[in-house]
């Protein structure tokens, strides 16, 4: 199960053409659900980043280990699989993950344990959009900016 909830859209400045939409972001891995793959449309040409805030166990968790993976790509686009967090309902039933961030594909796996463990955090997406002529124009006179010019030394007469 996952949830999407928009917090905010904006323009981040006229000049920037930079479209920002930010989402709650969540979702909850068991025994009969053991992944999760958040995932965007392959058409999409926007920039989309999860950053993951806590992962948790919820009610109904028994006392024992659950090892939630991380299967995304690195840098060469590789597939890497890493574990972020070990939970157990007696010493450790929740973690911060501090906004650790993502792109997707990227898929949550529930390792061993039989959860429910909650995943949550925030989906932001980023865009350019097309500027008008009128906002282009405008961009222009900005960046023509005058040149400033030395001050001029007058002599004092004595």
């Amino acid at each position: 199960m996952a949830a999407f909830l928009e917090l905010e859209s904006r323009a981040a400045g006229a000049g920037a053409g930079l479209c920002l939409g930010n989402f709650v972001f969540g979702c909850e891995l068991t025994g009969s659900t053991r992944s999760y793959t958040f995932k965007v449309d392959e058409d999409d040409d926007s920039e989309h980043i999860l950053a993951l805030s806590m992962v948790c166990l919820t009610d109904g968790a028994k006392d024992e280990c659950n090892v939630v993976e991380v299967v995304g790509r690195d840098r060469q686009n590789q597939e890497i699989a890493v574990p972020v967090a070990n939970l157990k309902l007696s010493c450790q039933p929740a973690l911060s993950l501090d906004n650790f961030q993502l792109q997707p594909p990227v898929t949550f796996q529930l390792k061993s344990g039989s959860g429910p463990v909650h995943l949550s955090g925030r989906h932001h997406i980023m865009h350019r959009r097309a500027l008008s002529e009128e906002e282009e124009n405008e961009e222009e006179e900005e960046e023509e900016l005058t040149p400033i010019m030395p001050a001029k030394k007058h002599r004092r007469r004595q």
